[in-house]
């Protein structure tokens, strides 16, 4: 599952929403909806959290939260670390290899400790087929 679709599927739950209601209310297919909830598909478009936004009624930082969760949810990410140190390709290499085994607490300490980085520097430089964020 992806931050988005985590976020989506409380927000539905919380709202006593089914999944097939909210597709539909979207013109979107369940199938695809419960593809994004649990990870299956890519980044859903811009314009398809600004419609979850719409349908929810948020606004303002929740919207921009949801936004935030939206941009991070690849759930196949490449991480190019060409003309980086040996130390970053050694640490995505790792992190590659051993993330399927970290518990929850071990997942917090790596994101605290990227919340330390100033956030200009955070973002992607590209993603996939080298279109630019």
């Amino acid at each position: 599952m992806t931050p988005f679709g985590d976020k989506v599927r409380a927000l539905r739950e919380t709202r006593g929403v089914t999944l097939k209601q909210m597709a539909a209310d979207l013109h979107i297919s369940s199938a695809y909806l419960s593809a994004l909830e649990h990870g299956k598909r890519g980044q859903p478009s811009a314009q398809l959290v600004r419609q979850i936004c719409g349908y929810f009624g948020i606004i303002w930082d929740e919207a921009e939260e949801l936004e935030r969760l939206a941009a991070l949810s690849h759930p196949r990410i490449t991480v190019d670390t060409a003309g980086l140190s040996p130390k970053a390709t050694e640490l995505a290499n790792r992190l590659a290899a051993c993330i399927h085994d970290l518990d929850e607490g071990a997942l917090d300490g790596l994101l605290a400790v990227l919340d330390t980085v100033p956030p200009g520097l955070t973002a992607p430089r590209r993603r996939r087929g080298g279109r630019r964020r």
